[in-house]
């Protein structure tokens, strides 16, 4: 059995009406019919490409909260009261879907308030993830990020801001991202005494597990073990997600211990590889 999950925006509509932004089915992202509602305000412009623009920023947010961006995007369909009000919104759209081109539909019919001037509806399906963005933490804004995945990851673990400011001036934090979108950071702990290990932490927020973005973090972790001067000879399983099992063991590593988060096993969520001298 898939999955399910709902992502809610906090319109009142989805409460008043009785559905979600958007229904997470397996690897299936289905957003309902999105209009240009600001949602924290719940107001909306006059203009149909302002309108278009808030739609697209709607979309973006129910999409990264389901694991997914835009390029992920196979289908979209987009509904207009009066036809003449398209192609204004052509180059907004243009911008979003160019490269992405998915299977698109137009149709003109009556939306269910009088101000809305365009609805944008869209399908996606979750896959492999390309240009994951790694960047060493650097200033408060980072760290804050670090702090809310690591917190997210591990919450009995869970750190102040005070103690991740801390940890960055003895450790190597970093933060992966999607286009603009968090999805994950990593630690590398320096040994603490010759001849000691140096430690690989990877962490990918749940929503974006088995995507490929734990073997990113990790091999770009183990990069920077190398730059110490360290040797991959054994690991340490704390726990462990999909995607880190798959990079433990195609480096045939040894899983030397394990601490299990509840859960099943692709809810586990950290994997600790030790990296000794050879």
């Amino acid at each position: 059995m898939t999955k399910r999950r709902a992502v809610l925006s906090g319109s009142v509509f989805e409460e008043r009406i009785g559905y979600a932004r958007a229904v997470v089915d397996g690897d299936w992202v289905h957003v309902s019919g999105t209009t240009g509602f600001d949602y924290a305000s719940m107001t909306i412009s006059d203009d149909v490409v302002e309108q278009a623009e808030q739609c697209l920023r709607n979309i973006g947010a129910a999409l990264a909260e389901a694991g997914c961006t835009f390029a992920d995007v196979v289908r979209v369909r987009y509904l207009l009261p009066e036809r003449e009000d398209f192609e204004p919104c052509w180059p907004v759209l243009r911008r979003v879907f160019g490269e992405v081109r998915p299977a698109a539909t137009m149709m003109v019919c009556g939306l269910a308030d009088a101000r809305m001037r365009i609805e944008i509806e869209v399908y996606a399906r979750r896959g492999p993830v390309e240009g994951v963005r790694i960047e060493v933490v650097d200033g408060e804004r980072m760290l804050e990020q670090w702090r809310h995945v690591h917190n997210a990851v591990v919450p009995p673990g869970a750190l102040s801001l005070d103690e991740v400011r801390e940890r960055s001036g003895r450790y190597r934090l970093e933060n992966a991202y999607v286009g603009d979108v968090l999805v994950g950071c990593s630690t590398v702990r320096p040994a603490e005494r010759d001849g000691g290990a140096v430690t690989v932490i990877a962490r990918v927020l749940p929503e974006w597990r088995g995507r490929g973005i734990g073997r990113v973090l990790y091999e770009n972790g183990f990069a920077y073990a190398r730059v110490l001067g360290a040797g991959v000879v054994e690991t340490c399983v704390l726990a462990a997600s999909g995607d880190g099992l798959r990079f433990a063991e195609s480096r045939g590593f040894v899983e030397v211990d394990r601490y299990v988060l509840p859960g099943d096993r692709d809810e586990w969520v950290d994997l600790r590889l030790s990296v000794i001298e050879s």
